[in-house]
């Protein structure tokens, strides 16, 4: 396996996402492409207190995958938190960096918030996150999974 280390992102406008985007794209996510966007026009920039923003780069510094989490945006309780943005590229899937980049997060999360939700419409992203011991729970709005801290 090729070795990869996680980083909290703290400027998105510093690392070149244009492979990540293009990628997701591909596959019919435009997630990323929002998530650059929304950093850009200062919507969104994973930097309210308890919100975080993590790539996973790879020997040669390439960001190979990307994910946050926020104060849900759908919510009025500000201890529940919501991952998003969480992609993975196609080459580096099934070998545990997605898995590394969802603990790290939640490492973090945990002093934050007591749940965490979010949204997937994939089977593999069910799985994914079943695998991690979120549960498919629709009572948060415009979430699918959830998991108690």
């Amino acid at each position: 396996m090729k070795q990869f280390e996680i980083k909290r992102i703290k400027d998105l406008l510093n690392i070149d996402l244009t492979n990540l985007i293009t990628e997701s794209k591909k596959e019919g996510f435009l997630f990323l492409e929002r998530l650059a966007n929304d950093y850009k026009n200062g919507t969104n920039t994973f930097s309210r207190s308890g919100e975080f923003l993590y790539g996973v780069f790879n020997q040669e510094g390439s960001v190979i995958a990307i994910g946050g989490i926020n104060k849900d945006p759908f919510s009025t309780n500000e201890r529940i938190g919501r991952l998003r943005r969480f992609y993975v590229s196609k080459d580096y899937r099934r070998k545990g960096i997605g898995r590394s980049l969802v603990t790290r997060i939640l490492k973090d999360a945990c002093e934050h918030y007591e749940s965490i939700v979010l949204y997937t419409d994939t089977e593999h992203g069910d799985m994914f996150y079943s695998s991690l011991g979120f549960i498919k729970d629709n009572s948060f709005s415009k979430s699918t999974h959830s998991l108690n801290l």
